[in-house]
């Protein structure tokens, strides 16, 4: 390797870790360290790169070391692996392994239970047809940790005004037409956008046309119902843009799959993302995520995979994946499956081990 080249790929995965206080790593960034993820003191003579020194705070903190050394966000996983040979790995269970599996069956309410706090839910199960009607499909009581969701309709006109009561509130529009008014802005809204309203602000939604307006609200961190407000509260203008659209040209790659950002920190939430992404008919290799992971089927079937069980799954399904649970969403649609997905805490859905 010439001085000053690009570091070779070490290994197409990143390596979990356990940081311990006050302690000091050596990350290989030339990923020749026959100790990947870490230095082995010698691999890097030549190359022009030097290991990176990392030292651990006060507390033990869970971690991604990146093992391709491609990342924009060294020493850690940016999810740069999935666009590399063997980053984005098939399952590799056999017909009859799978087979051997527990179906998770629905309940009269639309949920099914896989492993662990892992479920499924139809979200819009039981909904009426007129007025304005919320029902928690994650929150504390349903294993969730950092995150609650709610499946919102709105057939009147306006929705009752809500306050963001200290949490960042993220929402997705599943159909029809509408505004929202946080604070003293008025936003329009369409189907697949994504919306965000800051700690602190209030908000309404408004529905436009004949259809329903049908909206997730997710709230980080999580908090076990929607709070009313009694009086409209301050626009953020430090933040002026808040909803976003669906636009192709800001698709990112992810091994057969991709994903566009929705709400991020463009728009001021730092510790909570949405995100809507596209999965070819394919089933994934099993993995995990450090951060906690709501799916909305937007449209086509698939099949959650968990160690023990699985469960069909199809447009208007809400999916709750803890932190550091095992799974894979299969497409079994020809034309793919559309997802859309809120995860905190955390801002990359590429970021999996």
């Amino acid at each position: 390797m010439a001085t000053g080249s690009a570091p070779e790929v070490g290994v197409p995965h990143p390596f979990y870790w356990e940081l311990q206080p006050g302690r000091r790593y050596s990350w290989c960034a030339c990923g020749r360290s026959t100790r990947q993820p870490f230095c082995d003191g010698r691999s890097h003579l030549g190359t022009g790169h030097e290991p990176l020194v990392v030292t651990a705070g006060p507390a033990v903190e869970e971690v991604l070391f990146c093992g391709c050394k491609q990342t924009s966000t060294p020493p850690y996983c940016d999810g740069a692996h999935n666009n590399l040979a063997g980053g984005y790995a098939a399952d590799d269970r056999s017909a009859a392994e799978l087979a051997a599996l527990r179906p998770a069956a629905r309940r009269a309410d639309g949920t099914a239970h896989l492993d662990g706090a892992c479920f499924a839910v139809a979200a819009a199960a039981g909904r009426p047809a007129a007025g304005w009607w919320v029902r928690m499909v994650i929150g504390p009581g349903l294993g969730a940790l950092h995150q609650a969701q709610f499946y919102c309709a709105l057939a009147d006109q306006a929705s009752p005004l809500l306050d963001s009561a200290g949490a960042d509130t993220i929402l997705f529009v599943a159909g029809g037409q509408g505004l929202i008014e946080i604070g003293e802005r008025t936003f329009p809204l369409g189907p697949l956008a994504g919306a965000y309203v800051r700690a602190g602000e209030t908000y309404r939604l408004r529905r436009q046309g004949a259809e329903p307006l049908s909206v997730y609200v997710s709230v980080c961190p999580l908090a076990d119902r929607l709070a009313l407000a009694a009086s409209a509260g301050p626009f953020d203008a430090r933040f002026p843009d808040r909803v976003v659209g669906v636009d192709p040209a800001a698709r990112h790659g992810m091994g057969p799959r991709y994903f566009q950002m929705l709400v991020d920190k463009r728009l001021g939430s730092t510790t909570a993302a949405q995100f809507i992404g596209h999965i070819p008919p394919s089933r994934a290799k099993m993995h995990r995520h450090l951060y906690e992971e709501a799916l909305i089927v937007v449209s086509g079937t698939g099949v959650l995979w968990n160690d023990e069980s699985y469960a069909p799954v199809g447009a208007g399904d809400v999916i709750f994946l803890p932190r550091k649970h095992r799974h894979s969403l299969e497409c079994v649609s020809a034309d793919g499956m559309l997802v859309a997905g809120v995860i905190h805490p955390g801002d990359n859905p590429a970021i999996n081990y």
